[in-house]
């Protein structure tokens, strides 16, 4: 048997499965992650965070999907992995630095339960991009932090189809073969947006976004005359909160901040789970 310790938190309904992998023991597998994250015959989540060590920072994070890939960067998996790295004592400070596959991330713990992260700069910025999806034409904005995303105003994100909408623009040849995230965004005021986020990898609307967020306070900020700070209320009723600059009309030194909170903690054997392929 292969049993390994884990915790359970959610990052404004954006859950994870945390693990100590300080010893480098983890079975990193496809299939062990997928049957892991799997919400009927595993533990249930958004995503397996690995905290590894690091020689350029506190300690290394690593972000698999539910699907099994690993990508570069979640806003609010990082934010959940700080707290825990405080917890477990990888860190003494409330501040810290995180390796990930996006760069260097810094954190801190500002309170019982927020935390504050530096996300990476904005980049590839492509405003006004078309996407045709059967007939009808979606025009929204690309950005990338650490992960892309697009971004699709909407009169109301009540009313939009987060599943079928989302995974038909994430799928298209405009951004294939990688894909994208997928933001519908609707402002309320220029200090507060709604967000629903069809988030790749997890292959479904997810309860939160942290980059998604951030790509939409950017783009908002930039094209749709919102201002920094500005409040995001997710799609499970949660506020995330971005600021930074806004210099010669880029968005930069973006920080995310926001709730993060222990679920549960427990112990799983990884060879009593279901390893059938598709189950996520």
């Amino acid at each position: 048997m292969r049993k390994v310790k884990f915790t359970k938190m959610h990052g404004a309904a954006n859950d994870f499965i945390l693990i100590d992998d300080r010893d480098c023991s983890f079975p990193i597998q496809s299939q062990a992650i997928v049957a892991m994250a799997a919400r009927r015959t595993g533990i249930g989540c958004e995503g397996v965070i690995l905290v590894q060590p690091s020689t350029i920072a506190d300690f290394r994070m690593r972000f698999f999907n539910p699907d099994g890939t690993e990508v570069e960067l979640c806003g609010n998996g990082s934010r959940c992995v700080a707290a825990f790295a405080k917890k477990i004592g990888v860190v003494k400070s409330p501040a810290m630095t995180m390796e990930t596959i996006a760069g260097l991330v810094d954190a801190e713990v500002v309170g019982l339960d927020q935390v504050k992260v530096w996300m990476p700069e904005p980049e590839e910025r492509k405003y006004g991009v078309r996407v045709k999806i059967g007939e009808e034409l979606i025009i929204g904005d690309y950005v990338r932090i650490g992960v892309p995303h697009f971004v699709v105003q909407c009169p109301s994100v009540s009313k939009v189809d987060v599943a079928s909408l989302g995974e038909a623009i994430r799928r298209s040849e405009i951004f294939a073969p990688a894909g994208t995230n997928v933001d519908f965004v609707q402002v309320i005021s220029p200090s507060k947006v709604l967000v629903r986020t069809y988030e790749r990898g997890v292959e479904a609307e997810s309860g939160a976004c942290g980059t998604g967020a951030v790509a939409c306070a950017v783009v908002g900020v930039e094209k749709m005359k919102t201002s920094l700070p500005l409040q995001v209320k997710t799609g499970q009723g949660f506020n995330l909160l971005i600021d930074g600059d806004y210099r010669q009309s880029h968005v930069t030194g973006v920080t995310l901040t926001g709730p993060a909170h222990t679920v549960y903690e427990g112990e799983i054997d990884i060879d009593s789970l279901d390893f059938r392929t598709g189950i996520y």
